[in-house]
């Protein structure tokens, strides 16, 4: 006798290996070389690449924690690679985008959320009891640490990483260290970077450009003004510029 309720509707790919008493649903596509510990549960929507792994008790595409919500057909899309671990939860979209992403190589550890609408790139770490409001982005590389509440429509940067027990309710530029209670800017993620294989050069000019808009004593939009006038262009600079003229919460302050 059968442990498991495995729809036969499930498109489920090969050398996919599941656990006792985990439950797919119909609507739900699942790639090759996936590993799906016991008592998961994976609903309609889900999405499920190659090469994930699903650990003991993971909640995947359940409907949006959203009174709008009016079960309408979305998705849950889980990209290449990436591990879901113990008792993590994730929602599916509501009409507003249609779907959740998180991509691939990510690492989502215990007890993590991912709300609905919510985008998470690629080589992303949440880690322990991490918890992502509605509609948040997370750019690649990025890292949230444990106990971190993010509200909804935050934005987070690329290979920025935000300290544990804290909350984010204002949008985190790239490539910075945002912790203490109210968060705010605290430098570089210079260990990151530099595990990332940024140069030294680079380095420098990402606290250059960081140095001009915290501590120039100028407000956001003409720190900007300055920035553009003063310093060389590049690559990441144009970056974080691109991210502060699409930042519709304000970023995160010094202060």
């Amino acid at each position: 006798m059968s442990l498991n309720s495995i729809s036969k509707k499930a498109k489920i790919g090969n050398n996919v290996t599941v656990g006792d008493f985990t439950v797919i649903k119909d609507d739900v596509e699942i790639g090759n070389n996936v590993e799906i510990g016991a008592n998961v549960i994976i609903d309609d929507g889900a999405r499920i690449s190659d090469n994930v792994k699903l650990h003991h008790g993971a909640v995947v595409s359940t409907i949006p924690q959203d009174l709008k919500f009016g079960g309408e057909i979305t998705t849950l899309e889980i990209g290449e690679n990436t591990v879901i671990r113990e008792y993590a939860t994730l929602n599916r979209g509501t009409t507003a985008s249609g779907k959740t992403v998180v991509g691939k190589n990510c690492l989502l550890m215990a007890y993590a959320h991912v709300a609905h609408d919510c985008r998470v790139g690629d080589n992303v770490i949440i880690a322990n009891c991490g918890t992502l409001g509605g509609h948040v982005e997370i750019d690649d590389w990025a890292i949230v640490g444990g106990l971190v509440a993010v509200h909804q429509f935050v934005k987070v940067g690329e290979h920025s990483i935000l300290a544990g027990f804290t909350k984010a309710v204002k949008d985190i530029p790239p490539y910075i260290m945002a912790g203490d209670n109210p968060m705010k800017y605290e430098g570089l993620n210079i260990v990151g970077l530099k595990r990332r294989g940024f140069t030294a050069k680079q380095i420098d000019g990402i606290k250059e450009f960081y140095q001009m808009l915290y501590k120039s004593g100028l407000n956001v939009s003409d720190a900007v003004k300055k920035i553009k006038v003063e310093l060389p262009q590049t690559e990441t600079g144009n970056k974080i510029l691109d991210f502060i003229s699409r930042s519709t919460r304000g970023i995160l302050t010094d202060k």
